[in-house]
């Protein structure tokens, strides 16, 4: 897509109608600035897909303009992508936060990716290029090192919040509201701001509450805490960490995911009590009372720690009486039938259950709430506003809060992925749209993974697989025997000899009928398919995959 010169082009690549494989993009003439390159978890019905990540075709076309990738903190849905985009896509250099960085560089050892580009920026950075200019300023989030960025441009100005909420009584470093405020006094053109808690009322909770309940229970109970939480959330990690220091328990760690996640926390000096871990059979051999275990798995995901703990089946931990398990973290939208299953496990073990309630606050948001959103709006004050990091129903509730704080109905959009928002000399408008699909990761397959295949594996789950494998004699055009039926998924064979002797013969006519004179390979197969998918509805309702296989061979 050619675009107007002059303008300044604001589009997003992922999160918008969704939460997750968040990146956004501002271009000015030929220079192309990047926020975020997040990744999304897929759905269930995303069958042997590992992860979602945006379309990188625009950058990969417009690669000679790409001046950097900048990050604002360090969740999987803001860096997940990068080595996929790194692998596709040349990116000159990446900016980021101490910790986000510690993350990325553990991120792409893993996958043997090397880049030397990776540079820290803090709040007092700023990064000039040809015709625009990038700054940043702190925010509050679960995880250090938040930050929101704001993009000078010879059009106007563009700031984008990150995740934030306004704590003003944090684990961590409070939020710079000064700077947020000197910002919007200049005259803030577009705001993006994150929508995830758009639907939730009045003001989040207060990460020290969680702090205060969590100490609540350490000193109530007397026999061995499970804590399960988000491995990301490093200002929970670090008051576990204290509470356990001041009541004298030790910390074995349990998911890769946490241990890389305490690693990095401990090196970057965010955890200082580095004595505090020992391996789990050290925690072993130590009484109940003196032990915490802070394991992966607060979603119920039937591979983590806390499942495994659960089912019985964990190599290291088992299941005590006097266990006390904490799910200090709350559902993510779509896990909570799994949750619910872990729970009742838990349960049925015999241990003590805390999770998120009113009567127990071991849980706050890192994402803010109507009236942070509101405060936000406030603060920055812009001419224009589209919403971003949320599902639709979040995107189009923080425009009706972006009403409520004075800006113009017609000056909230509301966007979707590709859709491309023009900026001329301080006005704004919808200006047509850039591909921007969802692009599966199969393994170490990036994109292979089409709808279509989606579809195959759909229904080989619900349906199953018909294989046929067929001899003929090309020379003399015979079928030699009777075609040989194999089933996966479709019905119980032992039970249904009667209906498979009946595929076999629909087979056979079919093979007959397509075999007289020349012969042709893709005719066999589609006659085979379209014989055996009528008969196998008509008999059973169901549309299993057929694959019909023809060895050709030669008397």
């Amino acid at each position: 897509m050619k675009f107007k010169s002059d303008d300044t082009k604001i589009f997003a690549l992922g999160g918008l109608g969704e939460v997750g494989k968040n990146m956004y993009c501002v271009m000015n003439r030929d220079e192309l600035i990047i926020t975020d390159a997040g990744m999304l978890m897929p759905e269930d019905d995303l069958m042997g897909v590992d992860y979602v990540i945006p379309d990188f075709t625009f950058l990969k076309e417009n690669e000679s303009k790409i001046k950097g990738l900048f990050i604002t903190h360090g969740h999987e849905d803001h860096i997940g992508g990068i080595p996929f985009l790194l692998q596709s896509v040349n990116i000159p250099i990446i900016y980021a936060p101490n910790h986000a960085v510690g993350l990325i560089k553990k991120k792409l050892e893993d996958r043997n990716i090397q880049y030397k580009n990776l540079v820290v920026y803090d709040e007092n950075t700023k990064v000039k290029f040809k015709t625009m200019e990038v700054e940043f300023f702190r925010t509050t989030h679960s995880i250090p090192d938040s930050h929101g960025i704001c993009i000078t441009t010879p059009n106007g100005i563009v700031v984008t919040t990150g995740d934030f909420k306004f704590d003003l009584t944090p684990i961590g470093p409070t939020a710079n509201i000064h700077k947020m405020a000197e910002i919007g006094s200049r005259g803030v053109t577009l705001l993006l701001s994150d929508s995830t808690n758009a639907l939730t009322e009045g003001i989040s909770k207060s990460e020290s509450k969680v702090d205060d309940a969590l100490s609540e229970i350490f000193k109530r109970e007397n026999g061995r805490i499970i804590i399960a939480t988000f491995a990301s959330n490093i200002y929970r990690l670090k008051h576990i960490v204290d509470n356990c220091r001041r009541n004298g328990r030790k910390i074995a760690t349990f998911g890769r995911s946490m241990e890389n996640n305490i690693e990095i926390s401990v090196k970057g000096g965010y955890i200082t009590n580095k004595g505090i871990f020992i391996t789990p059979e050290e925690a072993n051999k130590l009484e109940p009372g003196k032990v915490c275990l802070l394991c992966t798995g607060s979603q119920g995901e039937p591979l983590a720690a806390l499942s495994r703990i659960a089912d019985g089946v964990h190599k290291q931990i088992k299941l005590q009486p006097n266990d006390i398990v904490i799910f200090s973290s709350s559902a993510i939208p779509g896990n909570a039938a799994s949750i619910s299953r872990t729970i009742n496990k838990l349960y049925l073990k015999g241990v003590k259950v805390y999770t998120n309630t009113s009567l127990n606050d071991i849980h706050a948001s890192g994402h803010g709430s109507e009236e942070e959103l509101k405060w936000m709006l406030r603060l920055i004050n812009p001419k224009y506003f589209a919403p971003f990091h949320g599902e639709y129903r979040m995107l189009k509730k923080h425009t009706d809060i972006g009403v409520m704080c004075g800006i113009p109905k017609e000056n909230n959009f509301i966007l979707s992925n590709g859709e491309v928002l023009s900026m001329y000399k301080g006005k704004i408008k919808k200006d047509g749209f850039i591909q921007a699909d969802d692009v599966y990761v199969d393994g170490n397959r990036i994109g292979d993974v089409s709808n279509a295949v989606i579809k195959d594996r759909k229904l080989m789950a619900n349906d199953g697989i018909i294989i046929i494998v067929a001899n003929i004699d090309t020379k003399n055009g015979k079928l030699l025997g009777n075609p040989n039926i194999t089933t996966r998924g479709f019905v119980l064979v032992n039970e249904n000899e009667a209906l498979l002797k009946n595929l076999e013969n629909v087979a056979k006519k079919a093979i007959i009928s397509k075999i007289n004179g020349s012969i042709n390979y893709a005719d066999i197969k589609s006659e085979i398919i379209g014989q055996l998918s009528n008969y196998t509805c008509k008999k059973t309702g169901r549309k299993p995959i057929i694959l019909p296989v023809i060895m050709d061979i030669k008397r």
